[in-house]
C-alpha cells in the first residue's frame, strides 16, 4: 500500500477526477476526506467509495475551508496530502462577451480556491513535510483554436507557474508541490462537450494516443505525485493527454 497511514484532503472529491482518486486512495491506505459545496453528491459519493471522511463546503468561502482542513485534523490528526482538483468550466464564449462577474467566478473557484486550500493546510505540513497535488489542464500548458473559455485557461495557466512557486518557497519544509495537466477527460463537466458520435469522434482525433482520458488516468498520476515514488520530484508539470500538448 503506497499510502498506508497518510492522511489526504481531495477537493471537489465528490465526482469525477476527484472521485476517482479518493477510491485509488483508500485502496493504497490512505485515510481520505473529500469535499464538495454539494452536500447529496456528496453522500453518494460516501456510499460509493466506502471508507472515506466527508465534509461539506465551499472552496469560495474561506471559513469552510479552514472548517474541512480543522474536521480532517480532529478525525485523523494530521495532514499529508493536499490534492487541489475542485474546479468549474464556464460557458463558452469570446472574451469580449464575459461578463465580469462570470470571469471573478472561475478565477475565484480555480484558482483562489486552490490558494485558501493551500495556505490552509501548510501550517500543518511545515513539522513532518507534505504532498500538494494541483489538477490543472493542457489548457494551461498551450493555447487551443476555437477554444474560447479563458476564465478557465488563465486560472490553470496561473496554476501551473504556481505549482514551481510553491514547490521552491516550501521545498525547506519537505513539501513537495507538482502538477498534474489533463486534455479531455470523461466526467460529468466534459459530458454535455460529448453527447453526440460526432463529438465524440473530434474529441478522439485531437488525441493523438486515439481515445480521450478516464478519471482512473489522472487518479495514477496523482498517486505518483502523492507516494514515495516520487520522493525526489517536486515542481513538475505532467500533461495527461494523449499527446495533445506535444503537438
Amino acid at each position: 500500500m503506497k499510502l498506508a497511514g497518510k492522511v489526504a484532503i481531495i477537493t471537489g472529491g465528490s465526482r469525477g477526477i476527484g472521485k476517482a482518486t479518493a477510491k485509488l486512495f483508500v485502496k493504497e491506505g490512505a485515510n481520505v476526506t473529500i469535499t464538495s459545496k454539494d452536500p447529496k453528491r456528496l453522500q453518494d459519493a460516501v456510499k460509493e467509495i466506502g471508507n472515506v471522511f466527508s465534509v461539506s463546503g465551499d472552496i469560495r468561502n474561506e471559513s469552510d475551508v479552514q472548517n474541512v482542513v480543522k474536521e480532517t485534523l480532529e478525525k485523523f490528526g494530521k495532514i499529508d496530502i493536499l490534492v487541489n482538483n475542485a474546479g468549474i468550466f464556464p460557458h463558452v464564449k469570446p472574451l469580449h462577451k464575459i461578463l465580469e462577474k462570470e470571469w471573478n467566478e472561475v478565477i475565484d473557484v480555480n484558482l483562489t480556491g486552490q490558494f485558501r486550500f493551500t495556505k490552509a493546510v501548510i501550517p500543518h505540513m511545515e513539522k513532518n513535510g507534505g504532498c500538494i497535488i494541483n489538477v490543472s489542464s493542457d489548457a494551461g500548458l498551450k493555447a487551443f483554436e476555437n477554444f474560447e473559455a479563458d476564465a478557465y485557461t488563465a486560472s490553470k495557466g496561473a496554476l501551473v507557474l504556481l505549482t514551481k512557486a510553491w514547490a521552491i518557497e516550501y521545498a525547506k519544509w519537505k513539501i513537495r508541490v507538482n502538477c498534474v495537466c489533463p486534455g479531455m477527460v470523461e466526467t460529468d463537466m466534459t459530458k454535455p462537450y460529448l453527447s453526440t458520435e460526432s463529438d465524440r469522434d473530434m474529441a478522439i482525433s485531437e488525441h493523438p494516443i486515439g481515445r480521450i482520458g478516464t478519471p482512473e488516468d489522472v487518479a495514477k498520476a496523482i498517486l505518483y505525485f502523492a507516494s514515495d515514488d516520487s520522493s525526489w520530484v517536486t515542481g513538475a508539470v505532467l500533461p495527461l493527454d494523449g499527446g495533445m500538448a506535444a503537438r
